[in-house]
């Protein structure tokens, strides 16, 4: 016979949360900011966003580009998006007949096959592929993977440029060619201070081809700050007549046949399109630094000042961040934070001007202004992380973030009411 089995039921009482703690804020005017409205983007706090089979420190951002001929792109972005299927992979990849534009991030082991698998196609054996570090995991927040009319936002587009026939393009130079020549240029301007009125010699202009916030985090001593805050805009030695071109030009009134120009950019590709429109404007003896400011810092970065500005989350990067391995010795006198204050206007507030202590842009609170701009903690908090007294009266205000993190999608925020008629009635 069987024992009898008694059973003794236990009603178990739910752990009471623990209380509600009031929330803390930056702004004058606290706000809670709600965890999912906010996304990091370069602070090791992010890694809970991370794919759960790899570390943040296992992520890495890749960049390349190739104009090569594409006979039927929009096969091709079918065939790559097919690749990718079930790779982590985040980022903007362009494809058109004119050949490809590619910057995402993604653990390593997908991010390097996607490079790899790409190489085998023998229109791309010889890309040059930049991998670069992303300690928080993802540096964007999708993947964008489609055809585009034009591989680069240029006024107009790029399409009708010869963008395949490499001889129609500035002539580039390897980073150790590119550190001569910036020797070359020291060289030149002494003699030139000290024969004055002497203009037998060839001459080099540093030609920065970035947007204005770029050159204010880093730049190539000596280059001038550019004139503009977006690429698309750029019109350096456009006017058709010396007369009309802008004093802020830095191709203003120069020698043609006896200046040696010098252009980069953060990879390249802004200076391999913007040569041929030079090109089409009398400007032949142009040089480019091949791979832009991101290849020449992995051998050193002499000449060099402050950070290097990057279109994905990590926004600003010291030069030590492309060094190949650790440890490697450096020719300059950055420090750890590649900054080098020999540069007067590197690192200063937009709004009173005074020295960063951190190399790194927030977006306007205005999401109908969204500048990209520099500010200290004092004026990021009388501010409300707005760029100006002017935005902080718009009727569509963002929170103030906290440091490394970015605004996500306008909808996001609406609910909030930060805006002026918020203001005035508080």
């Amino acid at each position: 016979m069987a024992a009898a089995v008694h059973l003794r039921f236990v009603r178990v009482f739910p752990t009471p949360p623990p209380p509600r703690q009031a929330p803390h804020s930056l702004s004058p005017r606290p706000r809670h900011i709600p965890p999912t409205l906010v996304r990091c983007s370069s602070s090791p706090l992010c890694a809970v966003a991370a794919r759960r089979d790899a570390t943040p420190q296992d992520f890495v951002v890749v960049t390349f580009y190739k104009f090569v001929p594409v006979e039927d792109p929009r096969a091709e972005v079918a065939r790559h998006l097919h690749f990718l299927q079930g790779r982590d992979i985040h980022g903007r990849i362009y494809m058109n007949e004119q050949g490809i534009n590619a910057h995402y991030s993604g653990p390593q082991k997908d991010a390097v096959a996607y490079a790899d698998w790409l190489r085998k196609d023998h229109r791309f054996y010889d890309l040059l592929v930049q991998i670069s570090p992303s300690l928080c995991g993802h540096a964007f927040p999708r993947l964008k993977l489609r055809y585009k009319p034009s591989l680069v936002q240029l006024e107009g587009g790029c399409s009708h440029l010869p963008l395949v026939d490499p001889s129609m393009r500035a002539t580039p130079l390897t980073p150790s060619e590119w550190r001569e020549r910036l020797e070359a240029r020291k060289c030149l301007d002494v003699s030139s201070s000290e024969a004055a009125g002497d203009s037998s010699g060839r001459k080099l202009l540093l030609l920065d081809v970035r947007n204005d916030y770029e050159w204010d985090i880093g730049h190539f001593q000596g280059a001038q700050r550019p004139n503009v805050d977006c690429f698309r805009s750029t019109s350096f030695g456009l006017s058709e007549s010396e007369q009309e071109m802008d004093s802020s030009d830095p191709l203003n009134g120069i020698d043609k046949e006896n200046t040696d120009i010098l252009m980069y950019c953060t990879g390249g590709i802004r200076c391999d399109v913007y040569s041929m429109i030079l090109r089409k404007k009398g400007f032949w003896n142009l040089y480019t630094l091949k791979g832009g400011v991101s290849n020449y810092l992995k051998e050193g970065s002499a000449g060099w000042v402050g950070n290097l500005f990057v279109f994905d989350g990590r926004l600003s990067l010291p030069p030590a961040t492309y060094k190949p391995a650790a440890g490697a010795a450096d020719d300059d006198d950055n420090d750890d934070e590649g900054r080098n204050r020999s540069s007067s206007e590197l690192g200063r507030c937009y709004a009173c001007g005074s020295e960063m202590v951190e190399l790194r842009h927030r977006n306007c609170a205005n999401i109908d202004c969204n500048r990209l701009y520099l500010c200290c903690g004092r004026c990021v908090e009388e501010l409300r992380g707005c760029c100006c007294k002017g935005c902080t009266t718009a009727p569509r205000l963002r929170p103030l973030l906290p440091p490394h993190h970015r605004y996500q999608k306008w909808h996001l925020y609406r609910h909030l009411d930060l805006g002026a008629s918020s203001s005035s009635s508080s």
